[in-house]
This record gives C-alpha cells, sequence and structure tokens, in this order.
C-alpha cells in the first residue's frame, strides 16, 4: 500500500488548500454558495484524489486518480482567474497562488507519467 502522506504532491496540495480557504475567506458573503465554493472543493479534490488513488492496487487506476487530481488543479486555476476578474482576490495574491498551483500541476503529471 502507498503512503500517500509522505508523497510532496499531497504535501503541497494540503499547503495548497489552507491557502485556497484563507483567501476563499475574505471574497463576497453572497458568493458563498457560487465561486467560493467552486474554489474550495477544486482545491480539496486535489490532494483527496491523490489520497484516494494510492490505496488502488493497480498502477493503472492509481494514474487515473492523478488525472482527476490533475484536472481538478485546471479547473481551481480557471476558477482562481474568474475570481481575480470579479476583484475578489488581487491580481499579486492570484499569481502567487497560480505560481504554485501551476508548479503543482506540473509535478502531479511528472509524478504520473513515472508510474505509467
Amino acid at each position: 500500500m502507498r503512503n500517500f502522506r509522505e508523497y510532496d504532491v499531497w504535501i503541497d496540495a494540503m499547503e495548497l488548500v489552507n491557502d485556497i480557504y484563507d483567501n476563499c475567506a475574505k471574497f463576497p458573503k453572497n458568493e458563498q454558495y457560487g465561486i467560493t465554493s467552486q474554489i474550495t472543493r477544486s482545491a480539496v479534490s486535489i490532494p483527496s484524489n491523490i489520497a484516494e488513488g494510492a490505496s488502488r492496487i493497480s498502477e493503472k487506476d492509481f494514474t487515473r486518480f492523478l488525472e482527476y487530481s490533475l484536472g481538478s488543479a485546471f479547473e481551481l486555476e480557471t476558477q482562481l482567474r474568474i475570481a481575480q476578474r470579479r476583484n475578489y482576490i488581487t491580481k499579486e495574491e492570484t499569481t502567487r497562488i497560480l505560481n504554485n498551483l501551476v508548479s503543482l500541476q506540473k509535478r502531479i503529471s511528472g509524478f504520473r507519467k513515472s508510474i505509467i
């Protein structure tokens, strides 16, 4: 059984979740069930899929869950860009988070390729 807690991509994705929640707390209250909910669900999905995939027996199943994680990371990127356009998050903060997110996307993709 794989120990997902030791994967750098999972550790960094967990840090990203904290960062996202901290920033979403500043969003307008009327977006609580809109973009705020979408962003937090996408962020939580990244480490969750890494963890779930690690529980799978086959490499093929694990890589499929890494693909889901990567999909959530791209979804999160899009949602952050929307939030920035709506002025819910500053351009500087968006850039900082996106730099971390893009790095994570590349590392998840690389990790996936290393398993195949």
